[in-house]
């Protein structure tokens, strides 16, 4: 076991790392208070490969592990999680049609998203149908060689602005449930296509978020990623992914704000010296670092397990989404109030970085949902011994 990063993987952070405080941080908080959606910024990730970083090089990805993937995520969360998360959504979005598309289809699509020129959003959540995914309702029809789409979808994160859909539709009876579910990839400008109103949020300002509906929307038939019936699977399959990136992408606002708080309490003076000299504030530093570490390792311990492809992957990737995304936003909350009130104000980073960081605790799964799915393993014979 060797928790030590390669000389190729700090190559990676380190590049990150630059392209954020070049591209990212000069601009995250007008991109956030104005609800600018940074397409350029993106294209500009796309060129060194963030775009498809584990997509396959079939589609124009650079096929990384999924633990590489956290380490340019994490380093980009650090100064504007609404942005990175966005990424990870394409990435997401991007590797499962360059997995599962016709060849046709991913020749097509694939080396426009994977480069940042074109973008993709991901389509499973309806208005009826949140965590309760198999529930879903719109459905696509096959009409000789055409599928016709009808439905609707709801908070899709670009939505509107991206290329793309990969979407879940319903292909089986009503009564079919996870089985019948199929998954297509949707030209977003599709003729029946329409988006809602722009939805006012919290946070994630720098990304927009719209209902989509689908009016009679023809697609051809090849545009089916795998086959009939395999979309709840895929969607899945997806999700283990999308709950390490989001997980991950709160690891990184804790490290953005974990480095801001420490710098602020050795240049904020009260009772005449630096706060960083109060053994209450320090302890409060201390027991951050330390949730900040271990869900690092938690979500770096998940990817590994997805990468090899074990039995277990799905449940730690929903042990390392549950606790990331709670310890990421208590690190935030935590230095947003050793900032005192200048924490509370956009003259700061911090208010931003725990309002971008709330959302995590619900999408890809709420955390409670990432408890059902921890407790039904554990409750598994076997499994006190196999989830160590």
């Amino acid at each position: 076991m060797d928790f030590e990063l390669t000389e190729d993987q700090r190559a990676f952070a380190d590049t990150a790392r630059q392209f954020a405080l070049a591209e990212l941080a000069p601009h995250a908080a007008h991109w956030d208070a104005e609800g600018i959606f940074p397409r350029e910024a993106i294209a500009k990730a796309g060129e060194l490969g963030f775009c498809g970083l584990y997509a396959p090089e079939a589609a124009g990805g650079l096929a990384l592990p999924r633990l590489d993937a956290t380490l340019v995520f994490e380093e980009m969360a650090a100064v504007d999680p609404s942005t990175t998360a966005f990424i990870t959504i394409h990435n997401m979005a991007t590797w499962m049609l360059g997995t599962w598309a016709q060849p046709e289809v991913r020749d097509h699509w694939g080396p426009l998203l994977t480069s940042g020129q074109r973008l993709a959003s991901y389509c499973l959540t309806e208005p009826g149908a949140g965590s309760d995914a198999a529930s879903l309702k719109t459905r696509a029809e096959l009409v000789g060689n055409e599928y016709i789409i009808n439905g609707s979808k709801a908070f899709i994160s670009g939505a509107g602005s991206t290329d793309v859909l990969v979407l879940m539709a319903r292909t089986g009876d009503a009564n079919s449930g996870a089985s019948g579910i199929s998954a297509f990839a949707v030209p977003a400008d599709s003729p029946g296509i329409s988006y809602g109103k722009k939805e006012e949020k919290m946070g994630w300002n720098s990304q927009p978020t719209r209902q989509i509906s689908f009016d009679n929307v023809r697609i051809p038939a090849n545009h089916l990623l795998g086959r009939e019936g395999e979309g709840f699977k895929i969607a899945m399959k997806g999700l283990d992914g999308g709950r390490i990136n989001i997980a991950t992408c709160s690891v990184g606002a804790a490290q953005g704000a974990l480095k801001q708080a420490q710098q602020y309490m050795h240049d904020r003076k009260q009772f005449g010296k630096p706060i960083a000299s109060f053994q209450a504030l320090q302890f409060k530093l201390a027991d951050m670092a330390t949730e900040l570490v271990a869900a690092r390792q938690m979500v770096r311990l998940a990817a590994s397990k997805l990468d090899a492809g074990a039995r277990d992957a799905s449940t730690y990737c929903a042990m390392a989404k549950r606790f990331a995304t709670d310890a990421g936003f208590n690190v935030c909350n935590e230095a947003l109030q050793l900032h005192g009130g200048y924490g509370y104000i956009r003259e700061y980073p911090l208010e931003r970085l725990m309002r971008d960081a709330r959302v995590h605790q619900i999408l890809e799964g709420t955390n409670e949902i990432m408890r059902v799915i921890i407790a039904r393993r554990m409750l598994d014979g076997d499994a006190p011994d196999a989830i160590r």
